[in-house]
């Protein structure tokens, strides 16, 4: 069995967000991770979003593993792996009631994702 490294929780809101915060790409404002030590991500979504209903309803709990694929076996699978940026590939599973993310980095995650004060009071 490998590691899971917490990374964040994901908590989705109808509240706006703000519009420096937003991913085309991704079609969801995604806030407030780079904002504190705490790894607290509030997501809005747009209504064409594509993504499955549970991930834009239910919080989830986001860990990072070295093989996601390994990860994945024998998981109830909610959005298989994909890359939302260079770098990453992330994909969802339901364990029981538990919405969670696994999130596999292909380099350092702070040239991914520079963020300066996660984890730092």
């Amino acid at each position: 069995m490998q590691e899971l490294r917490f990374h964040h929780v994901g908590i989705p809101t109808s509240e706006t967000l703000p519009e420096e915060d937003y991913n085309q790409a991704l079609k969801l404002h995604a806030t407030g991770y780079f904002d504190s030590p705490y790894a607290i991500e509030w997501m809005n979504f747009d209504d064409d979003n594509n993504l499955p209903d549970i991930i834009k309803q239910v919080p989830h709990v986001a860990f990072v593993v070295d093989d996601i694929e390994a990860a994945l076996e024998g998981k109830q699978i909610v959005l298989p792996p994909e890359s939302p940026a260079e770098g990453v590939t992330v994909a969802f599973i339901l364990d029981g009631r538990n919405l969670i993310e696994l999130m596999q980095f292909d380099r350092p995650e702070q040239e991914v994702w520079p963020h300066p004060c996660k984890f730092k009071l």
